[in-house]
């Protein structure tokens, strides 16, 4: 699964106080109009710049492609419980059969059951696994899921998001970007 993100709109990459960026899935970016609007309202620091500058009859700037922002935003301990955290944990591959294809979530105890609609008892399933599964408890439908589900922090949702780089990636961001990427001697 793969962020688009287009060089031509010159993105910033926002990085937190700590020169960590905000959020690596999705990769913490604005557009070069809120970096612009963020520099002027003394919010960041400009890290690195583009070559490409915006002008107006009086002024000139390079734009921001790495801006650090000057107060820290505290992460959140605990990361919200939603859809799209849940396929991340699950690093958006169905627990029953490893596909990415038609991705929804299966209730592992189902509800009818007592199954409880929390972070340790749902997991990504594509579509045919859950109405395979319906609502059967896993040894019975012959289905348990590869990992067991888990309440995760947001260093391991943060770990996941960095096996989808997004298909572009400029150059003067990788300083920041901890991807895995062969290390020069």
């Amino acid at each position: 699964m793969t962020i688009y993100v287009s060089p031509q709109s010159l993105p910033a990459l926002v990085l937190n106080a700590d020169y960590r960026p905000l959020s690596y899935y999705p990769l913490s970016l604005w557009s070069w109009q809120d970096a612009v609007k963020a520099v002027f309202l003394d919010r960041v620091h400009i890290v690195a710049e583009y070559d490409h500058a915006v002008s107006s009859p009086s002024f000139q700037m390079r734009l921001p492609s790495v801006v650090c922002l000057k107060s820290y935003v505290k992460p959140s301990r605990h990361p919200a419980f939603t859809r799209f955290n849940v396929f991340l944990r699950d690093r958006f591959q169905c627990q029953y059969c490893h596909s990415g294809e038609d991705l929804t979530f299966d209730h592992v105890i189902p509800r009818r059951c007592g199954g409880q609609t929390t972070w340790e008892n749902v997991v990504a399933a594509c579509s045919p696994c859950n109405l395979k599964k319906g609502g059967e408890m896993p040894e019975r439908a012959g289905m348990v899921p590869f990992q067991t589900p888990y309440r995760p922090t947001v260093q391991d949702l943060h770990n996941n998001g960095r096996m989808f780089p997004p298909n572009f990636l400029h150059e003067s961001w990788m300083d920041y970007l901890y991807w895995d990427v062969e290390l020069q001697p």
